[in-house]
């Protein structure tokens, strides 16, 4: 059985996303969902820290992209936590599909929410 576990704070105007667990077909809507949810409530500066997500499939990439869109198309900002010290399994996806240079990755979330990050390289 699949499970994800999300905890949610914020800070200031960002909103952290702390996601465990597996991101498939079975778990990522509750992800979607949670954006949309945010997004609705008016906030628009998102962080999603993925280093405890031990599996992420199509259907986890395809969340992070919509959530990428909607919140580009909001004035939003959506910043990933993908810690280069380890080998994570959702930055090795991310790479193998081609697609993390579209996202600004982060080391960690205080690096994420300062004024002016410096992301990690794709």
């Amino acid at each position: 059985m699949t499970t994800i576990e999300v905890d949610e704070n914020e800070y200031g105007s960002w909103t952290v996303f702390h996601v465990r667990g597996e991101m498939d077909l079975v778990t990522s809507p509750r992800i979607r969902r949670r954006v949309h949810d945010a997004v609705a409530g008016g906030r628009h500066d998102l962080v999603i820290d993925l280093s405890a997500v031990r599996f992420c499939d199509s259907s986890g990439v395809g969340v992070l992209i919509a959530a990428r869109r909607l919140l580009r198309s909001c004035g939003g900002r959506l910043r990933l936590i993908l810690p280069e010290n380890r080998d994570g399994h959702v930055g090795r996806v991310l790479g193998a599909l081609g697609v993390r240079r579209l996202f600004e990755v982060y080391e960690d979330v205080p690096a994420a929410m300062a004024d002016r990050p410096e992301p990690l390289s794709a």
